[in-house]
C-alpha cells in the first residue's frame, strides 16, 4: 500500500495526539472530499491541493503560494512517480 503524505513526512499531524489541539491536525488528514484520490486516505496523496497544510514546520497558505513549494516536495514527486499515468494533479 502506498504511503500518505503524513507517513512520508512523519509529521505526526494526521491524528489527534494527547494534548494536541484540533487546529493542529493537518487539513490534508481531515479533507474527506479528497478521499481516494491517488489511492490516498482523505487528502494524504493530494496534499498539494489543500490549503493550510503543515509542511516543514510552516502552515502553507493559498494554492498559488503552495504550488511552487509542492512541485519541489519529495511527497509530490514520490506520489507522481508511483501513480504514473494515473496521477491526479
Amino acid at each position: 500500500m502506498n504511503k500518505n503524505c503524513w507517513e512520508i513526512k512523519k509529521c505526526g499531524r494526521e491524528q489527534k495526539l494527547s494534548g494536541q489541539k484540533d487546529t493542529e491536525i493537518c487539513p490534508a488528514a481531515l479533507s474527506e472530499s479528497h478521499d481516494g484520490i491517488n489511492d490516498g486516505i482523505n487528502a494524504g496523496r493530494i496534499c498539494w491541493r489543500v490549503t493550510g497544510t503543515y509542511c516543514d514546520g510552516e502552515t502553507q497558505a493559498s494554492y498559488v503560494f503552495k504550488a511552487m513549494n509542492c512541485a519541489k516536495c519529495e511527497v509530490y514527486q514520490q506520489i507522481r512517480k508511483e501513480e504514473g499515468a494515473e496521477f491526479q494533479l
